[in-house]
């Protein structure tokens, strides 16, 4: 297999944001600064504050600050005040459901998770507390005085999976989850909503940020934070990406982004996923790990722009992650539910549409898409579920449609259409953010990495699948449809989807010169995918020159408006794709 051997490997796995102000440190000497910030801000009676996301070690925390500060209380905001977890769990009961997957989003505020006379108690002794004094744990800003100094100790996602995935428990469960899916689902839909929900009323009055995503701490003061974070949202950048591991994985990731060859296959990289992905803030030569949700949540506004945070909210509605089946096998087959049923069952407000850019293909590579015409719809279901018993296994060429894959192909996949990427392509999926809403339908008989069946879900997929997107319709309407819109010297523009039911409008600019973009007032996720590097530059001089590499994708924030794109280096042509907001 060839994998675009004439692209350089200079794929950037960890880009930074340089912040303009603030100071940074890291290491031993963050436990000194905060606790000799505590005593700057009251000199006879210091507290220290420091406000977790779920996921954060307490045991450490407390011991890192008590080999720096000397006779101090502690106060565990969680062991004195939370609610005992069975009343949590009877709580966020409707919330898990009995599905292995999927839950209802909670609405829940963290207040309700804990005992509103206990917590009123700690508040009140913290107040009046006489002694050096650190208030630690989940929500320990519901108590904090006027006089504390205020940390954050944030986390990103991807490390608390990592943590989870080797015996962390959940948010106060006495024991890890044996099903590491039930796991990521308490986190998805109950916890890690509820922590954002918080957090967000914290961002303004932080006196300092705390990195402990690593074992080495990193500490950024509320300034830097604030700084890097509207620096992010005035210019390009990109989030950090994260690579994981899948039964049908392949190899284009090892050899073209440079992975560890010691794992046997990569299946997904999630490159724009600000839900789930980081910023990594520099300040001081100092690299500060932040989601990327921070910065959603803190602008929502420059980020998204003023009409398409009107339609979200403070929500990053487009994704970008790459499906690596290089010498790997088939996705499951699968179908996405439709807005309605995602709304009434789950709670989400939009659905995950989506779409298969092909970045590579093999001679062989597929794409199976839509139902073929002629099957009968009970037929079908008839026998996946005999699959789904392990009778036999589920002949999906005979129902559903394959569609030859080449590289630069694009194919559509609105919510209700079966789909799925064959063996020997390298996806760019571009879609809407909901990214966990996939309807198993047939996984080819595998077992996952743990060792487990993984799970299908025919009942909601049979409850969407769109059976009139037959074989005409679907070569008609979702295979390559691509426009050229404009052209000028040395570039063109072509529109390659989505199609009319999804949100997301993408076009795709070949280039040998300067092309001129424009936000319009929404926010622009690019990749580059064709060409070794290019270089994104503001006509105006508003921020800095940005270079991208083949692969990566970059965010180019609404408050940008105007950019130019130029190519660097040697080749014959430059390519980017680029999705944004329709109808903003």
């Amino acid at each position: 297999m060839t994998y675009r051997d004439d692209h350089p490997r200079n794929y950037d796995r960890w880009p930074v944001v340089e912040v303009p102000e603030g100071a940074a440190t890291s290491g031993a000497e963050v436990w000194t600064t905060l606790v000799a910030a505590a005593g700057e801000r009251d000199r006879r009676r210091p507290v220290l504050v420091v406000d977790t996301y779920p996921g954060v070690d307490l045991d450490l925390l407390r011991q890192q600050v008590g080999r720096v500060w000397g006779d101090h209380d502690v106060v565990d905001v969680e062991d004195e005040a939370a609610l005992p977890i069975a009343e949590i769990d009877q709580m966020v009961q409707a919330n898990l459901t009995d599905d292995r997957v999927f839950g209802v989003l909670s609405h829940h505020r963290l207040e309700d998770f804990y005992d509103h006379h206990r917590l009123a108690a700690v508040r009140d002794r913290v107040e009046h507390a006489v002694r050096p004094t650190l208030v630690v744990g989940w929500g320990a800003a519901l108590v904090a005085p006027e006089r504390a100094l205020l940390v954050l100790a944030d986390l990103a996602r991807w490390e608390i999976q990592q943590r989870l995935r080797a015996g962390m428990p959940n948010w106060r469960c006495s024991e890890p989850e044996d099903d590491i899916l039930r796991a990521y689902k308490r986190g998805f839909f109950v916890e890690w909503r509820v922590a954002d929900r918080h957090k967000r009323h914290l961002f303004d009055r932080l006196d300092f940020i705390l990195d402990t995503n690593s074992a080495e701490p990193h500490l950024l003061d509320g300034t830097g934070f604030r700084a890097g974070l509207s620096e992010a949202a005035s210019r390009p950048f990109r989030v950090v990406p994260f690579f994981d591991p899948g039964v049908w994985g392949g190899q284009w990731m090892k050899e073209v982004v440079g992975l560890d060859r010691t794992v046997e296959k990569f299946a997904w990289c999630f490159d724009c996923v600000p839900e789930e992905n980081s910023l990594l803030l520099e300040r001081d030569g100092v690299v500060t790990q932040v989601p990327a949700m921070d910065l959603v949540l803190t602008h929502p506004r420059e980020l998204l722009g003023e009409r398409t945070f009107a339609r979200f909210g403070a929500e990053f509605p487009i994704r970008f992650d790459f499906l690596d089946t290089m010498e790997g096998g088939n996705l499951s087959l699968q179908v996405h539910p439709l807005t309605d049923y995602i709304q009434r069952t789950f709670g989400m407000h939009y659905t995950q549409d989506e779409s298969y850019y092909l970045l590579d293909a093999g001679p062989d590579a597929v794409v199976y898409l839509g139902i073929k015409d002629g099957v009968d719809p009970d037929e079908m279901v008839a026998a996946l579920r005999r699959a789904e018993a392990g009778d036999e296994p589920f002949p999906a060429e005979r129902y559903v449609n394959t569609f030859p894959a080449r590289t630069h192909d694009h194919f559509l996949i609105p919510a209700g259409t079966v789909h799925c990427s064959g063996a020997d392509s390298m996806v760019l999926e571009i879609s809407a953010t909901p990214f966990i809403f996939t309807f198993k339908m047939w996984d080819w008989g595998r077992l996952g990495l743990d060792g487990r069946p993984r799970p299908v879900h025919l009942d909601h997929a049979e409850a969407n699948i769109a059976w009139e997107r037959r074989t005409d319709w679907v070569g008609q309407n979702l295979v390559d449809r691509v426009e050229q819109v404009s052209s000028g010297e040395g570039w063109s523009e072509e529109r390659t989807g989505l199609h009319e039911l999804e949100f997301i409008e993408t076009r795709r600019h070949w280039f040998t010169g300067r092309v001129e973009h424009d936000t319009a007032g929404t926010v622009n996720v690019l990749n580059l995918v064709e060409g070794d590097s290019a270089l994104v530059e503001s006509p105006t001089g508003d921020f800095a020159p940005f270079e991208v590499h083949y692969a990566e994708t970059f965010i180019v924030p609404a408050a940008v408006g105007r950019y130019t794109i130029r190519p660097l280096g040697e080749g014959d042509r430059w390519g980017t794709i680029k999705a944004y907001v329709r109808g903003t």
